[in-house]
Order: structure tokens, then C-alpha cells, then sequence
């Protein structure tokens, strides 16, 4: 489906079932969960209000939903268990399974260990 700018501005809602607008030409006091994020707010259960359509070539559009901010709720503060959950997180995608050193970077999932156990051979070379 091959979307133009007219397409993309439907600010009834009677194409796509919500109001949409064209790329970068929201209302005021509508904003994306990234710029929901930036403000320091999260949408807080509401729901979706309108959406941003951008047309790509050969693709499917790209779709961004929108939130009032108004009522968009503050974000949660971050507490000592989740902050120690998330440093154990990285801490164990560090840690090679094979030797079992913290490899000072997160190990790439498509090999499975450090790279200096991925490649033994390069590292003796060297």
C-alpha cells in the first residue's frame, strides 16, 4: 500500500480508525513514548489517541502512536532491587560461559564466548 502525504492526514479517523497525521505535523499536546520518556513522563495506561504515518518506498509505512500528554503520569523512580537486578543482568552477559572472565564488553550472542575463546588461534598469532 502506497501512502502520500493526503493519505497520511486523516484527522476524523475514518481511513485507519484513529486520527492520523502526516509525519512531523502532530497537534500540540501529542507526543510519541520517546518524547513522552524526554519529558519524563510514560503514557500511564492510557490509550493510544492518534497516529503518525510516514510513507516509505516499497515498504509499509512507519507508524509512531501518540499520547496525551496531560495525562501522561510521571516516570517510576528506580529502586535499589531493580538498579542491583540490572547490574547483575550486565554483569552475566560479561561473563564468558567458557572461561568464565568478565570479557569487559557483553559477549556477542552469535558467538557464545569472548573472542578471545571464539578465536584461540588469532590470539596466539598476534
Amino acid at each position: 500500500m502506497s501512502l502520500t502525504f493526503g493519505k497520511c492526514y486523516d484527522p476524523g479517523g475514518t481511513s485507519f480508525g484513529i486520527p492520523t497525521y502526516p509525519w512531523r505535523l502532530a497537534p500540540e499536546g501529542l507526543a510519541t513514548r520517546r518524547q513522552l520518556r524526554a519529558h519524563g513522563l510514560r503514557p500511564g495506561g492510557q490509550p493510544v489517541v492518534a497516529q503518525v504515518l510516514r510513507p516509505r518506498f516499497r515498504r509499509g509505512p512507519l507508524v509512531a502512536y501518540l499520547y496525551r500528554l496531560d495525562i501522561a503520569k510521571p516516570v517510576r523512580p528506580m529502586t535499589a532491587a531493580k538498579t542491583a537486578a540490572l547490574a547483575k543482568a550486565m554483569t552475566a552477559r560479561r561473563t564468558c560461559p567458557q572461561c568464565s572472565t568478565d570479557a569487559g564488553y557483553v559477549i556477542p550472542t552469535s558467538l557464545g564466548m569472548c573472542v578471545t575463546c571464539a578465536y584461540p588461534e588469532e590470539q596466539h598469532a598476534a
